[in-house]
């Protein structure tokens, strides 16, 4: 158990603190604009830290900390001991993806523009990142025809230069043939100084002075290079529509979307240069222990800016969260780009809207993620003995059934059940289940009905000798799993040993907030990694369960409303009365509408309109 360092010991001087486990890992990296203040505050009521940070003070054995000279310091040492030991409850920023980017080889004799992945070379103008190569070779492609710059490999530069030959690049007029001296090397470097002035996003600037080209040309009777220039001019706006316009043109902007769950986060950044969308890059990070967005957004600004970015230092950051620290880092990426930096989040406007077209971006991405886990058969069998590693159960839960209450203040009262077979959802083996034993507002004992109907029900099937009566509940659960923390888990527990199953069922729960299991035994919860497949099935099966029971919630509610105001109108039949809903939505709009409104419906009935009318205003 960690102990409160001395009184006086630790300085009141900004820094970085360090948590450490009992074998020497760095488990928690933070910072303080007063080291001591800070470092208390985790020494005091339990009460008052979140449930990660209580998990945090139980493994941590010792804290140490760096004093240093500012708060700003103290941020980037921070991030640097973040990424350099990886501690793991803090976020983790991992990215595994390989972003493709244009480069251009501006230190070489005869820059050149390639495509390229991996880490950055100093010397290199990199632009991007591109969701794919394909889009980056249509652009180069089209911007070669306009600036026809050297796109060939060393080798192959030199091997022309020694034969006095161009190549194919230079018949087709995509190569201006520098390796036989077909053009000057100032020449040339005018050529890529307008290439990269186009990627940087000046392309109103070079569009202006080719026409100023061809008009001259036209004028001068030069058609056929006023024909060449022309051209030249259909590829850059080729290339421009490629570039979706979103904001005024002097607007500079980066824009980060985050969406996901307690577990994973969807990340999607836009850069967007002269109003333009010129780049995009996305990722899917780990959330540890359930960090807030907030939280989340300062690592990400911090990590995206610290490490080469690859479109610089915006004037303007836009975020759907205000990151932690928003001053701080407002301070600390000014300076960087030696003028002033914002980081907004936007309530209305054009800019609210595209940070909404990101956010749906970054929503796409996650549940491609998560299909595309659900589909792999190695990552389910791999979860399933994870599964069984973790909760200490004799097999892997092949069966996992899961549980969860709905409710509207006590009325409505409905179950669910959902099943995964072999980490499939099963929907053909789900069960609904309307609470009947009491009313109001219970939990605890709307869960002990449901698990108890549905394990009793398997009892008696297996005890029928008749094989079509084993239909619904002939299979029980290697693992049942209710939705909530040790108050649940309890009530399965009682019912599982009650009707003698707690040699043949397992029970575990998982409460939401902190994505904690729970087993019988255990005050703890059970330590299973937070970016694991294991903890993503138990969480996948929890919501589905949620959503299901949520789902069959409104249906009751909804038929409760109807049919208590509806019901027993005369003419107004089932098929009417669903015309009705469907037209209007429900009865508040229903109630809202006028006598003549109800009239003009072509297929109601005008006695049936005077009906509702007055049955509305007597409820």
């Amino acid at each position: 158990m960690i102990r409160q360092p001395e009184q006086g010991t630790i300085p009141t001087s900004p820094g970085s603190y360090q948590f450490y486990d009992a074998n020497g890992n760095i488990i928690y990296v933070g910072k303080a604009k007063n080291l001591r203040n800070r470092v208390n505050s985790y020494f005091g009521s339990k009460r008052n830290l979140a449930s990660r940070t209580q998990r945090m003070m139980q493994e941590a054995s010792h804290v140490e900390w760096i004093k240093v000279r500012n708060e700003l310091e103290a941020l980037m040492l921070e991030f640097s001991l973040i990424k350099e030991h990886t501690p793991r409850f803090n976020v983790d920023l991992k990215d595994n993806k390989s972003y493709p980017y244009l480069a251009v080889t501006v230190n070489e004799i005869w820059p050149r523009p390639t495509i390229t992945r991996g880490k950055r070379k100093r010397g290199v103008k990199y632009f991007g990142p591109y969701g794919n190569v394909r889009a980056i070779r249509e652009t180069l492609d089209l911007l070669i025809k306009t600036f026809p710059i050297r796109s060939c490999t060393n080798t192959k530069f030199n091997e022309h230069e020694k034969l006095g030959k161009p190549c194919l690049l230079f018949h087709i007029e995509k190569c201006s043939g520098p390796c036989v001296g077909k053009i000057s090397k100032e020449n040339h470097d005018l050529l890529v100084l307008d290439f990269l002035k186009f990627m940087e996003g000046n392309s109103k600037e070079i569009v202006n002075d080719l026409k100023k080209e061809m008009n001259s040309a036209s004028k001068s009777q030069q058609y056929e290079k006023a024909a060449t220039t022309r051209d030249k001019i259909l590829n850059i706006e080729k290339v421009l529509e490629k570039q979706q316009m979103v904001l005024a043109e002097d607007q500079n902007i980066d824009v980060f979307g985050i969406s996901g769950d307690q577990i994973e986060a969807s990340v999607q950044i836009f850069y967007i240069r002269k109003g333009r969308v010129v780049g995009r890059k996305g990722l899917v990070v780990d959330r540890i222990d359930g960090a807030e967005n907030s939280e989340l957004a300062k690592h990400l600004i911090v990590d995206h800016y610290s490490t080469d970015p690859p479109r610089g230092v915006p004037g303007q950051i836009i975020i759907q969260a205000e990151p932690n620290d928003r001053t701080l880092l407002e301070t600390w990426l000014s300076s960087e780009k030696t003028s002033s930096v914002r980081i907004k989040v936007p309530s209305r406007g054009e800019k609210k809207s595209l940070l909404e077209t990101v956010i749906n971006n970054a929503a796409e991405e996650f549940l491609r993620h998560r299909l595309k886990r659900e589909k792999d058969h190695n990552s389910r069998s791999k979860a399933l003995n994870d599964l069984q590693l973790a909760l200490g159960m004799r097999v892997a839960p092949l069966r996992i059934e899961c549980y969860d209450m709905s409710h509207l203040q006590g009325s409505d009262y409905v179950g669910s059940m959902v099943v995964m077979e072999d980490g499939l959802l099963k929907k053909s083996d789900y069960r609904r289940f309307r609470i009947k034993s009491f009313s109001g507002n219970d939990d605890y004992a709307a869960m002990e009905e449901v698990i108890e109907r549905r394990l009793t029900a398997y009892l008696m099937e297996k005890e029928s000798s008749k094989a079509e009566e084993k239909k619904k509940f002939s299979y029980p659960p290697q693992l049942l799993l209710v939705d909530g923390g040790k108050g649940q888990l309890s009530v399965a527990q009682k019912v599982v040993d009650k009707l003698g199953l707690s040699d043949l069922i397992f029970v575990a729960s998982l409460a939401k907030q902190f994505e904690d299991v729970y087993v019988s035994g255990k005050n703890l919860p059970v330590s299973i990694p937070r970016n694991s497949e294991a903890l993503y099935m138990l969480q996948r099966l929890r919501d589905e369960s949620h959503r299901f029971a949520v789902e069959y919630h409104r249906k009751l509610r909804s038929k409760r409303m109807t049919s208590s105001v509806l019901d027993g109108i005369p003419g107004l039949g089932e098929r009417r009365k669903s015309r009705l809903l469907n037209e209007f939505g429900d009865i508040s709009n229903i109630k809202n509408l006028k006598l003549d409104e109800l009239k003009g419906l072509s297929w109601l009935p005008e006695k049936v309109a005077i009906e509702i009318t007055e049955r509305l205003r007597i409820d």
